[in-house]
């Protein structure tokens, strides 16, 4: 049996969230734009960890895992305006926030120790 992958899964799920959010804000709210900004860079973290894994080497892999830190980084920016301009509740950001920066600890986390393997090769 393959063992889960868990930046894998919880990226995965956190694009859902965003698409979700995505949607409501187009409903509810008539936000086009700044919506259109969190489906973009949230649903990028996940695709960017998928090419990570896929990569052609670990200099690759690395590449592909700070680009999913700087979507992430970016996402947590979006949240943070969406809530701070009202277009969604401080409840509603919370969890997304607080997903967002248990994906950031993560992901840097995997940046750290796969530049020590990159050192100690």
């Amino acid at each position: 049996m393959k063992k889960e992958n868990v930046v894998q899964t919880k990226s995965y799920e956190f694009a859902l969230l965003c698409i979700k959010l995505y949607k409501k804000l187009i409903k509810e709210q008539q936000e086009y734009v700044l919506s259109k900004q969190i489906l973009k860079s949230g649903t990028s973290i996940g695709a960017n960890i998928e090419e990570a894994i896929g990569g052609q080497s670990t200099r690759d892999f690395l590449s592909k895992m700070a680009i999913s830190y700087k979507e992430t980084r970016e996402t947590h920016y979006w949240l943070r305006l969406l809530r701070d301009s009202n277009y969604i509740t401080d409840q509603e950001s919370i969890n997304l926030i607080n997903k967002c920066e248990e994906l950031l600890k993560i992901i840097g986390s995997i940046q750290k120790t796969t530049k020590l393997k990159i050192r100690n090769s």
